[in-house]
């Protein structure tokens, strides 16, 4: 959180306690932001009641007897609660690159919480990692601001940006892509990605930050929240599928080279069955190796 602005009446103190308390039961990044800081400065909240999300606009919920609402840019104007006065300023935020949320009621907008997204530490060199192994296109796909997804896309080093998108707008990304490009791996971690993971060729869900949702819709998920864990995801499994290859060609070569022996008459029972035996320990023993690292 870099900047507060409250709005009428209210106060800084005021408008995170609001916010905190919507966002408590959320595991959005910008969320958990939003409670952090409101941890951090002191400011006592109880979480909201009866909250529902609104995918990949914001979410409401009940306090103090009123209805509030929390949400992107996006939900304000389909609230019909924007003014000229901030359009400007919130344009004027996602121009720095930064994300805004608002905070309102059914009657008035209460302010406006600026946020700051810190690229992970290890994002570029997972990305380039990716690049080393041969992934041919890496896209950005968010529901935050164009600026603010093109400056990650710059510092990390991705190809593609499609950013301010709903979960259906992700679903129509992912099925561009895959007319594109045939194979597509999806890496999410919130409800919102979801649905587009379902889409993709091979879904993974960043498990231990991950909602549960992208979880059990997920194909793969990784239970470290590292980054680092979406390329070595990938040589493992094409270390592991060219050791079935290399399992599944020893056998067969095994079977062929017993029926051609029986053919010319120079096999016998108990060759044939110490030669299945050997073959099964060899390519059991050949798909342990894959634990040394």
């Amino acid at each position: 959180v870099t900047r507060i602005v409250p709005r009428g009446e209210h106060d800084e103190i005021e408008l995170l306690q609001r916010a905190a308390a919507l966002e408590s039961r959320s595991d959005h990044p910008l969320a958990q932001a939003i409670v952090s800081e409101a941890e951090r400065r002191g400011v006592p909240f109880s979480p909201a009641l009866d909250v529902q999300a609104i995918p990949g606009k914001g979410m409401t919920g009940w306090m103090d007897g009123k209805s509030y609402w929390i949400g992107s840019h996006r939900y304000l104007e389909e609230c019909d609660r924007e003014t000229p006065v901030l359009h400007e300023m919130l344009s004027a935020m996602s121009d720095e690159g930064r994300s805004t949320v608002v905070v309102g009621t059914d009657s008035h907008v209460c302010g406006i919480i600026c946020l700051e997204d810190a690229i992970r530490p290890d994002a570029a060199r997972a990305v380039q990692e990716m690049r080393d192994q041969g992934v041919e296109h890496i896209v950005i796909l968010t529901g935050d601001n164009e600026h603010t997804a093109r400056a990650v896309a710059r510092e990390t080093g991705i190809d593609e940006v499609r950013a301010d998108l709903l979960p259906e707008d992700k679903v129509e990304a992912v099925e561009d892509l895959v007319r594109r490009y045939g194979q597509v791996a999806m890496v999410g971690d919130g409800i919102n990605d979801a649905p587009a993971m379902v889409r993709a060729t091979l879904g993974i869900a960043m498990g231990a930050a991950g909602s549960d949702v992208a979880v059990e819709t997920a194909d793969v998920a990784l239970m470290a929240d590292d980054l680092s864990r979406v390329p070595w995801l990938i040589a493992k499994a094409r270390r592991t599928l060219a050791t079935i290859h290399w399992n599944i060609g020893l056998a067969l070569s095994v079977k062929l080279l017993f029926v051609v022996l029986t053919m010319a008459g120079h096999a016998s029972l108990w060759a044939a069955i110490a030669a299945d035996t050997g073959a099964s320990l060899l390519v059991t023993f050949n798909g342990l190796r894959l634990l040394k690292q």
